[in-house]
């Protein structure tokens, strides 16, 4: 990693995503209807909500990778001490982004599935299925 800091960027609650906005690999998909910072802990909670109620059938892809390290100040630090530690990483999710994508399974499953991965999510999200 060339920096292992970033700055927090600005907030843009009315920009809406231009890439990742079609479903691209599986038949169904879960995409996002608001803005949020995805962790990296969520998004593998949605996995593993996927990948459980699908057992072996079907497969998934994830469209969103935490790439963006967000740092926090210890407890009780007074300013002037520099910028905090990197306690986690996170993907800035934008309304329209796509986050998960399932194939190979029957639009029931593949419903409950991303019903279920929404659940974890800080977003409002919709079912996506291709037309």
């Amino acid at each position: 990693m060339k920096h292992r800091k970033w700055q927090k960027g600005r907030s843009r609650k009315r920009q809406v995503e231009t890439r990742g906005i079609s479903l691209t690999f599986g038949a169904y998909g879960l995409q996002a209807l608001s803005n949020a910072w995805l962790s990296s802990r969520q998004i593998e909670a949605g996995r593993r909500a996927i990948v459980n109620y699908l057992k072996k059938g079907g497969k998934l892809w994830i469209r969103v990778f935490p790439d963006k390290p967000i740092t926090q100040r210890p407890p009780e630090v007074t300013m002037g001490m520099g910028k905090g530690n990197v306690e986690y990483y996170a993907f800035p999710v934008k309304r329209g982004r796509m986050l998960f994508e399932i194939d190979g399974t029957s639009e029931e499953t593949a419903r409950e599935a991303l019903r279920r991965a929404s659940d974890k999510m800080p977003v409002k999200t919709k079912f996506v299925k291709s037309a």
